[in-house]
């Protein structure tokens, strides 16, 4: 071999060597980017946000549906709305002289006001979930067992509120709720010594409401995020499955 074709051949082999350093540093650039990627990381990133979107949809509606009902607050000791701590202590004297049916369907009255007004809500978690980002998807999947729920607590509290509140008091003057209250506040005040007490009822109910809704999304996420069999779908099961 001549000492040309050797020069040749590592000129050749140098080129060679470059190229390829240069086309690594090129795909390498490329990745951390995200430009030239196949699509397998966005259509990861799409199934969670669907995965989460789904997991919402039957969460929400669940927690939903089973504050809806007849007994939905009143029937679960862990949401039941209790006497207001503001009176509580007249409802205990209203109960030593007598008045236990009354005071026993003021705190049923609250109740059901919740049950009525708890539908208003469905519309507002729907909205909620369809404007959520997938940067929001990958916080609440990655985030702890009640991230989808402070979620849904940021995004949709003050709307909820003031659905909630005029359905709470339409509920409560129809199931009575008010004239309860009043009753037993008229009673109370009869008794000699006895001062006056007031409180913004609607808003202590729709409050309390909230509460409860919020309890119940809590336990369905929780449900989804630890017990497969609540994973009612194939894309619960590939998102949540790998957690």
């Amino acid at each position: 071999m001549t000492i040309r074709t050797v020069v040749v051949l590592i000129v050749s082999i140098a080129i060679c060597v470059s190229v390829a350093a240069e086309a690594a540093f090129l795909d390498n650039l490329l990745k951390g980017t995200g430009i030239g990627q196949s699509s397998g990381t966005q259509q990861d990133e799409s199934t969670i946000a669907s995965g989460l979107k789904e997991a919402l949809s039957v969460g929400t509606q669940k927690a939903v549906s089973s504050v809806s009902v007849t007994d939905g607050y009143f029937g679960n000791q862990a949401i039941k709305i209790l006497m207001p701590d503001k009176i509580q202590k007249i409802a205990d004297v209203m109960r030593k002289v007598g008045y236990q049916k009354q005071v026993d369907e003021f705190v049923l009255s609250m109740n059901r006001a919740a049950e009525n007004a708890a539908p208003a809500a469905k519309s507002i978690f729907v909205d909620a979930i369809k404007q959520m980002s997938i940067e929001d998807a990958r916080k609440i999947l990655n985030g702890g067992d009640n991230a989808a729920t402070s979620f849904f607590k940021e995004k949709t509290h003050d709307k909820l509120y003031t659905a909630f509140k005029p359905a709470v008091s339409d509920s409560m003057n129809k199931v009575g709720t008010t004239r309860a209250y009043k009753e037993m506040m008229s009673k109370y005040e009869s008794i000699p010594f006895m001062s006056k007490e007031s409180m913004d009822l609607d808003h202590y109910v729709t409050n309390k409401s909230l509460d409860g809704l919020f309890y119940m999304i809590a336990q369905e996420e929780k449900k989804i995020r630890t017990d497969p069999a609540a994973r009612a779908t194939d894309l619960l099961k590939k998102v949540f499955g790998n957690k």
